[in-house]
């Protein structure tokens, strides 16, 4: 794991899931940035309140059903200089935090979740106390982050992978097509160089893929979807004990690339995204995860 704090801006990159459901959204999302210009005077320094009401308007939260709260989860009081992006809230994200002076925290899996016991437990009043204690903000995008059709991790994802374009699929997925038919084994060779991990396959499809669904994370029930749209493809985060059978009956290459590989990328354009809006530094911190 490294945070390379000089790398503030870092470029920007070519670049679920549960059973929550999305509405329609109510207004157009934002266009994603250019790459942005390298900082001649260094950072500059952004108020919470805009950074927050920004990443709203970009990424509409209200327009999802989510598990928990997309937004802002922690409050703080001081100007946002410095962004760490992480893909899950945890201690580790918050001691690093403090110890990368940032003053604002942004996530993909955030702090709250329904599934999660009501009240302060031991285990998140850890996560909280740096947090509390340094007077630093984070801010946190679930299903909006997966969906969106510029700096999401699904349209990501298919970028990185050469799609020629892509179209929504399901509720935040995306559905890609390659400008000439790809090889399957080629196609396999590309998430793993993308995702930077083996994927795990169930080589059932055809020996040429022309589309590819994709929907990051755990998703595998999304498999039978991808069947019934005629796709030659899927990929996802996690398997599930049953998509192996249902692959192989279905004639369809399934995918699992991994739950934190799929999800990097949406995050990290994100702070991408602000550092080029604001003038703020960014710093990516990766912790791994094998699922």
């Amino acid at each position: 794991m490294e945070l390379d704090a000089r790398a503030a801006r870092s470029r920007a990159l070519a670049p679920a899931h549960s059973g929550a459901s999305v509405r329609r959204a109510a207004r157009p999302p934002l266009p994603a940035p250019p790459d942005p210009p390298r900082l001649a005077f260094g950072p500059t320094v952004a108020h919470l309140d805009e950074l927050i009401r920004d990443l709203d308007r970009l990424l509409d939260p209200g327009a999802f059903e989510d598990l928990g709260p997309n937004g802002l989860q922690v409050p703080a009081a001081r100007p946002v200089e410095r962004v760490l992006t992480a893909v899950t809230a945890q201690r580790a994200v918050s001691e690093r935090a403090v110890e990368a002076d940032a003053q604002l925290v942004l996530v993909h899996h955030g702090l709250f979740w329904d599934f999660h016991p009501v009240g302060l437990t031991p285990v998140l009043a850890e996560r909280l106390r740096p947090l509390f204690k340094h007077d630093i903000a984070l801010a946190a995008y679930h299903l909006p982050l997966d969906a969106h059709p510029a700096v999401g991790n699904n349209a990501q994802l298919a970028e990185a992978l050469g799609c020629a374009g892509h179209l929504p699929f399901g509720d935040v997925g995306r559905g890609g097509r390659f400008p000439e038919p790809l090889p399957a084994s080629d196609l396999f060779a590309r998430v793993a160089e993308v995702c930077d991990r083996e994927p795990l396959v169930f080589d059932a499809g055809p020996p040429e893929i022309r589309r590819i669904a994709i929907v990051s994370g755990g998703a595998a029930s999304r498999l039978e979807q991808a069947v019934a749209e005629g796709y030659d493809a899927f990929l996802t985060g996690e398997p599930k004990e049953n998509v192996m059978a249902d692959a192989r009956e279905a004639g369809i290459h399934f995918i699992a690339a991994g739950h934190y590989a799929t999800e990097t990328f949406g995050v990290r354009r994100l702070g991408d995204w602000l550092a080029a809006r604001h003038g703020v530094e960014h710093v990516w911190f990766d912790v791994p995860n094998p699922v």
